[in-house]
């Protein structure tokens, strides 16, 4: 009768031998999450603390030196400020609104590009009509 209390083939012992694999399946599956952690797709080191440019997935448009970004493309902007659009046509105003410290979401991140060296170029997709 002991045997049957403390052996494995016991009915207690079995059940409480799958509650426990069980349980440490979960903790095979902690382990899992970090091997997946997300790795960014940028390596924005190179513009800390340089200008930046962010495109929005709204449409907004700003611009501000980079203080902090995590793996998420969050990112931390000094110094802000934002381009705004004519309300008819969208098209970028020459109006601006200074912002200062602002975060700004990842998700809604659709474009990061150093302000440096960045210049204006004609649409080659438009054709010329007349």
């Amino acid at each position: 009768m002991a045997d049957k209390k403390s052996g494995p083939s016991g009915p207690g012992g079995a059940g409480g031998g799958g509650s426990g694999g069980g349980g440490g399946g979960g903790g095979g599956g902690g382990d899992n999450k970090e091997k997946r952690r997300k790795e960014s797709i940028l390596d924005l080191s190179k513009y800390l603390e340089k200008t930046i440019r962010v495109k929005f997935s709204g449409g907004r448009e700003a611009a501000g030196v980079l203080k902090g970004y995590d793996p998420l493309l969050n990112l931390v902007l000094d110094n802000t400020v934002e381009f705004l659009r004519d309300p008819d046509d969208y098209k970028l105003a020459e109006d601006t609104r200074h912002l200062g410290l602002v975060v700004c979401r990842g998700t809604s991140v659709v474009l990061i590009c150093p302000q440096e060296g960045m210049e204006s170029i004609q649409n080659p997709f438009i054709t010329q009509e007349g």
